[in-house]
């Protein structure tokens, strides 16, 4: 696999990644609102995105065993960090959710105070 080939897989997992951690946050945010529908909402964008940039990781994952051996530019450790940090914090965002909902259904969680 030629280097540029490498770095246009490293941006596109840069890309996805980026907008999959940006829909967690917001799912987050939401969540804050009591917006449990949207914040749901958000968390499915989240996954449709790390979707995306899976195939672009699995394609490098392919090449290399498929015997291409090449040299690991900085930029893609940096997208597969991108992509972990998204992956880790969309968990996360589902669990804070899920909290912030039953917290919300029982009662303890009054107005003015999701903050």
């Amino acid at each position: 696999m030629e280097k540029e080939e490498l770095y246009q897989l490293s941006f596109q997992l840069i890309l996805y990644s980026g907008n999959a951690r940006s829909f967690a946050m917001e799912a987050m945010q939401e969540a804050k609102k009591r917006n449990f529908e949207s914040a749901r909402s958000k968390i499915a964008e989240s996954e449709s995105e790390l979707l995306q940039a899976h195939k672009y990781q699995t394609q490098l994952i392919h090449a290399e065993a498929g015997g291409d051996h090449f040299e690991l530019p900085i930029l893609l450790v940096h997208a597969q960090d991108h992509l972990m940090t998204a992956m880790t914090l969309k968990d996360l965002a589902i669990e804070m959710i899920d909290l912030r909902e039953e917290f919300s259904h029982a009662g303890t969680v009054k107005e003015g105070t999701a903050e």
